[in-house]
């Protein structure tokens, strides 16, 4: 319970500043810019307004999701490392930490083939079209 409070309190400190800590032109290159996804916002009603398209707020949100997911992760990592040298020799400590970080690397991973799959699979669309 401790642990999900420090946690939480983290990563709402967290929140504000991570728009900071990336940079959205990555995010833009996995959409593209002047795709049919422009058409189908205009469409449905969503225009241009100052340069901005449905590309790049979705962009964006890919952006800023993948920021927080990151620091979400630096988080656990920080916690797994801390645990584990102030373990002392508990041995319940140690196996906890190392459960820590094998999940949060097995999550970082999960998250980076996602990236590269709709990476891969929105270029390849973007391509065809």
């Amino acid at each position: 319970m401790k642990l999900k409070n420090i946690l939480m309190a983290a990563a709402l400190l967290a929140l504000p500043f991570a728009p900071m800590l990336i940079h959205p032109a990555h995010a833009l290159d996995l959409v593209g810019s002047g795709s049919a996804l422009d058409t189908v916002g205009g469409t449905a009603g969503f225009e241009e307004a100052d340069g901005d398209s449905l590309t790049n707020t979705i962009g964006d949100l890919i952006a800023i999701l993948l920021g927080f997911l990151g620091v979400i992760f630096l988080i656990l990592i920080i916690y797994a490392g801390l645990l584990w040298m102030t373990a002392a020799g508990n041995e319940d400590k140690v196996k906890k930490a190392q459960g820590i970080l094998m999940s949060s690397v097995i999550g970082l991973i999960i998250l980076l083939s996602a990236y590269a799959i709709s990476f891969f699979v929105i270029s390849n669309i973007q391509n065809s079209v």
